[in-house]
């Protein structure tokens, strides 16, 4: 699924602002006022003499020290919410307000659906793609789904001559005959001795992921735990010792120290393989179709676009409406 195929503008339409409410205040006799303000002031004071239990050790707990300086969880959690607090709950609105969609217009997103694009998408991979290696299979798949509505509500009355979805399939056929995928983590070192001991502490128990991070001379995948995605069979970026230790492996399994083409050496795990597959026609000519209307779509549209429709909003420092 490529994020730069085009997408079909919605209609400019301007969204109603919904009146603020107008609220008149009635004359009180002053002592009714006078005792209510008193009472608030109470409460307020009794509020600010007990202090919240849950909120004082959740902000003062201590979640790591450097050199003796601690760091709580509310410095941990406001850095989290810094960096990657607005992408993420940017993300969740978009996955609801997609939901929405499908509800509105009738959409349905089905699991073999899911599937397919999943497997064409680890199938054209010429690199790792970071942006998938981060996310669990669940995310994966909802990110997908998210998509597919999109997609579907853009070229829901767009036609496409069922001779050119035939077409279209008989000269791109090799696009569905997928290859056999090995998702793969990478640990590369200066010499045969330190990728052996780096072997001999995986066999005794240490985690790939973290040896990784730690010893890993290829920066890339060293900070993704030594991942770099699904790799195929003469697949062409990739150093064909890697591709050949990979194919000797079955999951979960970790490879003897090898020699790269660059004179270090490497070790490899096999962390899932999926099996190729040859889809047919039927399979494919609902995919075909839709890509073949996205095409057609003059500008580009996102989930944004529908955050009026469904009176989406998030506050992100100040209350926004859909773009």
């Amino acid at each position: 699924m490529s994020s730069k195929r085009n997408r079909r503008p919605l209609s400019a339409e301007t969204p109603n602002q919904t009146p603020l409410l107008q609220r008149r205040l009635k004359t009180k006799p002053a002592l009714t006022v006078i005792a209510i303000l008193l009472l608030g002031n109470i409460l307020w004071f009794i509020t600010w003499l007990i202090p919240n239990k849950d909120q004082e050790i959740g902000s003062d707990e201590q979640v790591a020290a450097v050199d003796g300086e601690t760091i709580t969880r509310q410095e941990w959690m406001i850095a989290m919410e810094e960096r990657y607090g607005k992408e993420t709950l940017q993300n969740l609105v978009n996955e609801s307000v997609m939901e929405k969609a499908a509800k509105k217009f009738k959409i349905q997103v089905k699991d073999k659906e899911i599937d397919l694009e999943l497997a064409l998408m680890r199938s054209a991979q010429d690199k790792f793609d970071t942006a998938m290696q981060n996310l669990s299979s669940e995310q994966l798949r909802q990110k997908i789904r998210s998509q597919l509505i999109l997609d579907k509500v853009l070229t829901k009355d767009v036609v496409i001559k069922k001779g050119s979805i035939e077409k279209y399939y008989e000269e791109n056929q090799a696009l569905y005959n997928t290859k056999t995928n090995y998702r793969t983590n990478f640990i590369e070192l200066d010499s045969k001795k330190a990728a052996e001991e780096a072997f001999s502490e995986i066999k005794n128990a240490s985690d790939f992921s973290v040896l990784a991070r730690e010893i890993s001379l290829d920066s890339a995948s060293a900070s993704l735990g030594g991942d770099i995605g699904f790799l195929t069979e003469n697949q062409e970026n990739i150093d064909p010792a890697i591709l050949k230790s990979v194919k000797a492996l079955k999951a979960g399994e970790v490879s003897k120290a090898f020699k790269l083409a660059n004179g270090h050496y490497g070790i490899v795990q096999v962390q899932e393989i999926l099996e190729g597959q040859s889809f047919t026609y039927d399979d494919v000519k609902e995919h075909i179709e839709r890509e073949l209307a996205l095409e057609q779509l003059s500008q580009s549209v996102t989930p944004e676009a529908f955050w009026s429709e469904f009176n989406a909003t998030w506050y992100y420092g100040e209350a926004k409406k859909g773009k």
